[in-house]
């Protein structure tokens, strides 16, 4: 329909059609659009036999047409991965019966999907719960800081997942993208959170961060990620944990504490 729809009493209730942010087809040869542009959804058009996988909780709907099996799938080392990589427990996979049969999957936070087309042996780094939705060719693993000890007490900087092709896979990013191009020993000073991908020839370390009244009084926390070229860096405007602390500074608090009304925050954060 058009924006300047019409809705007559006693007719048929019409809606306007959601914004197509952009559209393209899978390397498996699925089409796809991604539709809205602040709580997004990618609705794919399976080719038959075609098979793509998810964590478990993600699917949003699917027509008929579409079998789906969901497993541990691997032994108890690959689960362990994706459990720390941010992922679920199970892994849920969706193949299609016939031709064009669609299947969809929304964001559950504001922000965009990206479709990444990775090639044979290619990968990228993104954050920890940024796998919404990929074909079976692309695999998932955790990819661990190198400076572990640092990395653990910064939280967000300790623990990444690495995508690798070949295949198309679909991520999430909270709020709004912005790229950065690295040249070789390059550094970017970044606040953990707002750390969404970036290739693996980028170098990514955790740092402290400097001076006790900076600490104290800064209100950036203890650490930075600091990423050193050569390499593309993807960040993000809204990390879900800053969303998560705003939301709690509005609760009700009652003898000092904050009351969430059953809400947990850290479910709010989902992982981020």
């Amino acid at each position: 329909m058009s924006e300047g729809y019409t809705n007559i009493a006693g007719q048929r209730v019409d809606v306007p059609e959601p914004a197509v942010a952009f559209s393209g087809t899978t390397m498996g040869g699925a089409t796809y659009k991604v539709v809205g542009s602040i709580l997004q959804a990618v609705l794919l058009r399976l080719r038959a036999g075609q098979e793509i996988y998810t964590e478990s909780g993600s699917l949003s709907w699917m027509q008929d047409g579409i079998t789906m099996n969901t497993n541990l799938q691997g032994g108890l080392g690959d689960v362990f991965k994706r459990v720390v990589a941010g992922e679920s427990l199970f892994i849920v996979s969706y193949q299609a019966q016939h031709d064009g049969a669609e299947i969809a999957f929304a964001s559950d936070f504001p922000g965009k999907i990206l479709a990444l087309n990775l090639g044979e042996g290619q990968s990228i780094i993104a954050q920890r719960g940024a796998f919404l939705v990929g074909e079976r060719s692309v695999s998932i693993e955790i990819f661990f800081n190198r400076r572990l000890g640092a990395g653990f007490f910064g939280g967000e900087g300790l623990i990444l997942q690495r995508l690798t092709g070949p295949g198309t896979i679909f991520v999430t990013i909270d709020g709004e993208i912005v790229e950065y191009t690295l040249q070789p020993g390059e550094r970017l000073k970044v606040d953990t959170g707002h750390v969404a991908m970036f290739e693996p020839t980028v170098q990514f370390d955790i740092e402290w961060v400097k001076g006790f009244k900076n600490i104290l009084f800064g209100g950036e926390g203890l650490f930075f990620a600091t990423l050193t070229g050569p390499g593309r860096v993807w960040l993000q405007t809204m990390p879900m944990s800053k969303l998560a602390g705003a939301i709690a500074s509005f609760l009700p608090r009652s003898e000092g504490k904050s009351q969430s009304f059953g809400v947990n925050l850290g479910d709010l954060l989902g992982g981020r």
